[in-house]
């Protein structure tokens, strides 16, 4: 569905990059072409990692459809985020993939707007779905998350390519995102940072904030439980959630309050595999699959297909 929409989109997308004054029609993305003798072994890795995040994220999705017990705002949230995984992974992988097998790969300019979109819509969605379920707010928050995820991508992705790209056509990374596409524009980008700093904090650092301020509530009740196997379960549970939410707030944090940083291609490379390639691949597994009621659903749904097969 998000591979449909990400190429029916780039026929709209053709028209508006079209009026951008831009001698630059495609881009070639580098990816870990400095590294020709591991591309076989990365492509094997990314694409196991691909398909058990579709296919964790996906089970999610149906098993939360389909038992009705679950139909409830914790486990709406978890399907959100299942989406928002499951439609970043779509967006980037298969790009990552082709890149690794033929050690670079162009992309013309608005397949560039459309991957940076879509990634920054599933990203601040995320940002504020996540921190929405350290409140356990309620459904009004969907709505908010994805709207907000909505703006941001357009605001930004429009404004990014409204600069002009009159020099080097090549991106040192994985995929198209904000700072190293901004890094070939050819003219003074010193408002788009400010900005960019601004929106992170909001986006990202509010959350996480937000998200570590619940994690202080949920320590002291932990000390008070009487229970020391409760207690070691529980620190057991939050030690997983706040080190998936610490990779996910910090890796973004570090890449876009400074589009334009000083860290090297290869470091860039790898804060953005955190909490686009390891995020989407540990959050069913320790937000749902781990979960007691998410188990007897799976279960539920199991028995009732065998004996569907039976009878």
């Amino acid at each position: 569905m998000f591979s449909l929409l990400y190429f029916e989109l780039l026929g709209f997308l053709s028209q508006f990059s079209g009026q951008n004054q831009s001698s630059v029609v495609e881009f070639i993305l580098l990816g870990f072409s400095n590294f020709p003798e591991l591309q076989e072994q990365l492509f094997v890795v990314f694409l196991v990692v691909y398909l058990v995040t579709l296919m964790g994220n996906v089970i999610i999705i149906v098993i939360i459809s389909l038992e009705q017990s679950l139909h409830v705002p914790l486990y709406l949230f978890l399907q959100n985020l299942s989406v928002v995984d499951m439609g970043i992974s779509a967006v980037i992988m298969p790009v990552m993939l082709v890149i690794l097998s033929t050690e670079k790969m162009r992309i013309f300019t608005a397949g560039c707007f459309a991957q940076m979109y879509f990634i920054l819509l599933f990203g601040v969605t995320e940002c504020f779905l996540l921190g929405a379920m350290a409140f356990d707010r309620f459904t009004a928050i969907f709505t908010f998350s994805w709207v907000s995820g909505i703006t941001v991508a357009t605001m930004q992705t429009t404004w990014v390519f409204s600069f002009p790209f009159c020099g080097s056509n090549e991106i040192n990374h994985l995929f198209c995102e904000t700072p190293p596409v901004l890094e070939l524009a050819c003219a003074d980008t010193f408002l788009f940072e400010i900005y960019a700093f601004t929106g992170t904090i909001l986006t990202v650092i509010v959350p996480f904030s937000l998200i570590l301020l619940s994690y202080v509530r949920i320590l002291f009740a932990i000390l008070k439980m009487p229970s020391t196997t409760g207690r070691q379960k529980s620190f057991s549970t939050c030690a997983s959630h706040l080190t998936s939410v610490t990779l996910f707030y910090g890796t973004a944090s570090m890449t876009y309050l400074q589009p334009k940083s000083g860290y090297s291609p290869e470091t860039k490379k790898l804060m953005s595999l955190a909490y686009t390639l390891l995020a989407p691949l540990l959050n069913p597994l320790i937000y749902s699959l781990r979960n007691s009621e998410m188990k007897r659903a799976l279960m539920k749904l199991w028995r009732r297909k065998v004996d569907l097969h039976t009878f």
